[in-house]
């Protein structure tokens, strides 16, 4: 498949929606909706057989959702993958992590949307003060254990996608 024009169809800070014209290998053509969108880092903050968690609204599902820290530089910002996973971890806990170990690299929603995420695993943690964006003022955070969370993952309380493939990552990693 190749796209034979794309056209941008909207824009905000956050995100750009573009639709491309598209040849298929067998010569059919069509669309194809592209969601453009910065890469993002997720920290997994571990300590004491558990996990320290955020919990914010998200406007998309119209409800709060429990997560690993994750996000974004700012707009107009870039630097290194683990600098962006000890701002959002400092940012969104208030934790600093003595130890960062890079699990793995993954695509959120490849059919849909060109954002990709690192993930990282923190530890030697220590507390300090949080700094949220505008938007996160209403986040909390929680110390979870591990047994406890995999309770809120079995009956529906922790349900976000890249988190839960984040976790997947960790069991990987461990012997």
């Amino acid at each position: 498949m190749r796209a034979t024009s794309s056209r941008e169809v909207y824009r905000n800070p956050w995100i750009r929606v573009r639709e491309d014209a598209i040849e298929r290998d067998d010569g059919s053509t069509g669309i194809y909706g592209v969601v453009e969108r910065d890469h993002f880092g997720l920290v997994i903050p571990a300590e004491r057989d558990g996990f320290w968690l955020v919990e914010q609204y998200r406007h998309p599902l119209g409800r709060r959702s429990w997560e690993f820290p994750q996000g974004t530089w700012p707009a107009g910002h870039d630097g290194a993958a683990d600098d962006l996973a000890r701002a959002e971890l400092a940012e969104e806990t208030g934790l600093r992590a003595a130890e960062l170990r890079h699990l793995g690299h993954l695509d959120l929603a490849p059919g849909l949307i060109t954002q990709e995420f690192d993930v990282w695993l923190a530890a030697g943690l220590t507390q300090g003060p949080t700094a949220r964006e505008e938007t996160e003022a209403d986040m909390r955070t929680a110390f979870v254990p591990e047994t406890e969370f995999r309770a809120m993952v079995r009956d529906g309380r922790f349900t976000d996608g890249p988190s839960l493939a984040a976790y997947s990552l960790l069991l990987l990693s461990r012997p």
